[in-house]
């Protein structure tokens, strides 16, 4: 495989991730059985595997890791933020308003991640 294509797919499994995270999230929300399905509690854990997989295969092709690379560095910090309010805005929130906010959250975590990962820069606006 090369890098290239090792690339499109790290890219396609993290859109692949968001859409399925904005999915589960809109379901919260909306209280929806769809939420209990088998395939939405299986399916995200399948894809985010093959995300990081890919992901640290990226980084070892590349040489590039967190710590030398700041902006790895941050989106990695980032993404660890994603998964605690991911966590709480789908599992661990006590009331709705606690999961909405982590929700939204997460959201914008995951925006910035993206955002990160396109400049290579963790200061976007800057």
């Amino acid at each position: 495989m090369n890098y290239l294509l090792l690339k499109h797919f790290h890219m396609s499994f993290a859109a692949i991730s968001g859409l399925l995270f904005l999915l589960r999230g809109l379901w919260m929300l909306a209280d929806s059985p769809a939420l209990q399905r088998r395939w939405v509690r299986v399916l995200p854990h399948l894809v985010d595997t093959a995300l990081l997989l890919s992901a640290v295969s990226l980084a070892v092709w590349s040489a590039q890791y967190p710590l030398l690379q700041t902006w790895l560095s941050v989106k990695v910090g980032a993404l660890l933020l994603y998964i605690v309010l991911g966590s709480i805005a789908l599992k661990r929130g006590r009331s709705k308003p606690v999961r909405a906010a982590a929700y939204v959250a997460a959201l914008v975590a995951f925006g910035y991640i993206v955002g990160v990962a396109v400049t290579k820069n963790p200061r976007l606006f800057a």
